[in-house]
């Protein structure tokens, strides 16, 4: 090519010279995500106390403080941990075995036409439907007692968890179905080494999506199923300290689905993310 004489190239003896420099004390602080999320719930806690200060009516919004002292006198006289105790244990007998059925559901789906097109046609009917309105069917059909929650809880679970890990399965790349078929693998054996590991993204955010909503459907059943049956659950502690207007105790009695929520998230999905999916290099 010919010279251009405009352009001057000046190449510098330090071109590929790695420049360090010391990270200050706010970026490592800004950087740290668990502190950011402290801080946001710092701010978050701080709000809820100056706004019910400044509502002054304890009967519509409790301060932070009063839920606060609500909590651990409920702790402290074990209503609370017994509640608690009562409905998580619900809610694992319905999540698993909502897993269960998704996963034969699934398995189906993925080897044959026919269990494609049923799963199609079932999460197009059944998902779109809100687990609440299966409340009176439930009542009618289980009577009360943890057999009709344990209905609806299978039904939150099962079309979300089935719906995303059928996605995620078709969306496997057709050069490691390939790898499955060379290697001559069975049909348990594809799904579990092939399917499943390259699916596994979709899968757990089926997972969470199945979770929150057995955990949300799970407080509005108690609030029907736990009153009727006085079974003891956090819905059922929910709408007692409703009727003897001890609100402050309702708010603490909701500041445990939330921390629980958060619990979970944090310390079950997120470790399961870090372990899988972060470590496998498949989400950035």
């Amino acid at each position: 090519m010919p010279d251009r004489p405009e352009i001057v190239h000046q190449i510098s003896e330090n071109a590929f010279e790695i420049v360090e420099r010391r990270v200050s004390a706010w970026e490592r602080i800004y950087g740290n995500a668990a502190l950011r999320k402290i801080v946001v719930l710092a701010v978050l806690a701080t709000a809820w106390e100056l706004y019910a200060r400044w509502l002054n009516s304890p009967l519509l919004f409790p301060t932070l403080s009063a839920t606060v002292s609500a909590f651990i006198a409920s702790v402290r006289s074990g209503v609370l941990p017994r509640a608690a105790a009562y409905t998580i244990t619900l809610l694992l007998k319905g999540y698993v075995l909502g897993l269960i059925l998704a996963a034969l559901l699934t398995a189906f789906a993925s080897t044959t036409r026919i269990g494609a097109d049923l799963l199609e046609t079932l999460t197009a009917m059944f998902h779109p439907l809100p687990s609440i309105a299966l409340l009176p069917i439930a009542l009618i059909w289980f009577g009360l007692g943890e057999s009709g929650v344990i209905f609806v809880l299978v039904h939150a679970v099962l079309w979300s968890v089935a719906l995303n890990t059928h996605a995620g399965f078709r969306a496997v790349s057709p050069t490691l179905r390939m790898v499955g078929r060379n290697y001559g693998l069975s049909t348990t054996g594809f799904i579990g080494r092939i399917l499943i590991p390259a699916a596994f993204p979709s899968i757990l955010t089926g997972l969470k999506i199945g979770w929150a909503f057995a955990w949300r459907t799970l407080i509005a059943a108690e609030l029907v199923f736990g009153v009727s049956s006085r079974s003891g659950g956090l819905g059922w502690y929910i709408n007692e300290r409703k009727n003897e207007l001890l609100i402050a105790d309702v708010f603490a009695g909701l500041l445990t689905v939330i921390l629980f929520g958060l619990a979970v998230e944090n310390l079950v999905f997120k470790t399961l993310q870090n372990r899988t999916v972060k470590r496998w290099g498949m989400e950035g």
